[in-house]
């Protein structure tokens, strides 16, 4: 019985320690090499926009919601937060997850690259 109740703690401690669907498992460092090609258009700087949004503090805020900058109506009334899978989507295909989106980029194809970015966004404040 208690050998049981041991191998079933420490399941249910490896399933909690263990990243569900969706939760990207980024290398900051290489997310913040790969953020060169972000840099052109977007500030990590807050207040400073460049021809995008700056993108301090974008993790966790809605799509539309840096202050100060003029964003397309289509990402204005949309519903989109940035978390792990919203940031994946837009990286990946920006018109896909918000049709009119003025962001003129083609996408990140690679899950690791795009992963490491959002590790990366998740540590500016």
């Amino acid at each position: 019985m208690w050998n049981r109740l041991v191998m079933a703690a420490s399941f249910s401690v490896l399933a909690f320690a263990l990243p569900g669907k969706g939760m990207a498992q980024g290398d900051v460092k290489a997310g913040e090499k790969a953020f060169s090609k972000c840099a052109v258009c977007h500030d990590i700087r807050p207040g400073k926009h460049k021809i995008g949004p700056s993108l301090a503090g974008v993790f966790g805020r809605k799509a539309g919601g840096a202050a100060g900058y003029r964003f397309s109506p289509a990402t204005n009334s949309s519903k989109v937060v940035w978390n792990e899978d919203n940031l994946d989507k837009y990286l990946e295909n920006p018109r896909k997850l918000i049709p009119g989106t003025r962001m003129a980029f083609a996408g990140v194809r690679s899950k690791k690259e795009r992963d490491d970015v959002i590790a990366y966004l998740k540590t500016l404040k």
